[in-house]
């Protein structure tokens, strides 16, 4: 699959024309293209349709394109699957995913329609059960064969399913989303906030989702999308601090070292992975 940052991930109902037209002027890292909650079921067939014309007429794509089927229990979810397989999506969507055998189940219709093995798994965690399985969900990260990529908190759900009124109560299950895909190696990526017209709670919800772990937010309007890219990508200081300890490293007296002093501070190997993971990702959004 296409490596890039996800800081920014804009949802895009497939049957709004003129949401799909403004794509190839937008500089979101990633779109998904919805066909389930965003599309009533008697539009469904437009919406596949509409979908395929736009994607197939974006060339040039600088964005990761996924689109979300409608959930594997749902009647859509196959037809959905086929219109997909013509539009040369990145990654595929799947909601209210809640046990290993879905994703697989995802995987092996993929494989049947001889869909790209580079096209991915985005799985979104948006039920208790998810959550209760969450764990072998992630497992099946570390085998490619299954495609999953990244984990999706679908929040709006969550609140719904479990009656819970205020989304910093859910701290805990976010936290558990997160712990789970970094254990999967696998990319990870906030709920959404609701309130377009609530610009500065919407770079505070940036912020508190970078200082939990997530990658980057999933986002319903295109003004979330800059501060969006602004928060989650690393800033200056943090880029020049990893480029300290990487030199540091580099020289001949510390090849051999699991742990040096760098401005007073004790730096070990564990600290160059993580300086060489922030500025592949700093890379990435060159």
């Amino acid at each position: 699959m296409k490596t890039q940052a996800l800081h920014s991930v804009l949802y895009v109902p497939a049957i709004n024309g003129k949401a799909l037209a403004k794509l190839p002027m937008l500089n979101m890292n990633a779109v998904i293209i919805d066909l389930e909650d965003a599309v009533h079921p008697d539009a469904k067939s437009d919406a596949r349709a509409a979908m395929r014309s736009s994607l197939n007429a974006w060339t040039n794509r600088k964005a990761l394109v996924a689109v979300r089927i409608n959930s594997l229990d749902s009647p859509f979810w196959l037809d959905d699957l086929k219109a997909a397989a013509n539009a040369s999506p990145h990654a595929i969507v799947l909601p209210k995913c809640e046990t290993p055998q879905q994703v697989i189940a995802l995987a092996d219709a993929m494989g049947d329609l001889e869909m790209s093995d580079e096209i991915a798994i985005w799985a979104m965690i948006e039920t208790p059960r998810a959550l209760f399985n969450i764990g072998a969900i992630a497992e099946l990260g570390h085998h490619n064969s299954n495609r999953l990529t990244c984990f999706i908190a679908g929040t709006n759900d969550l609140m719904k399913e479990t009656g819970v009124r205020d989304l910093a109560e859910m701290q805990p299950w976010l936290m558990q989303i997160v712990l789970a895909a970094r254990a999967g190696g696998l990319a990870v990526l906030d709920g959404v906030h609701n309130n377009i017209a609530d610009s500065s709670g919407f770079e505070n919800a940036c912020l508190i989702a970078r200082n939990r772990g997530f990658d980057g937010k999933t986002l319903v309007h295109p003004s979330q999308i800059e501060p969006a890219n602004r928060i989650f990508r690393p800033d200056n200081i943090e880029i020049g601090n990893a480029r300290s300890i990487v030199r540091a490293f580099a020289l001949p007296e510390n090849a051999a070292k699991s742990v040096i002093s760098l401005d007073g501070k004790m730096v070990e190997r564990l600290h160059l992975e993580a300086a060489q993971t922030l500025l592949l990702k700093y890379n990435q959004t060159q």
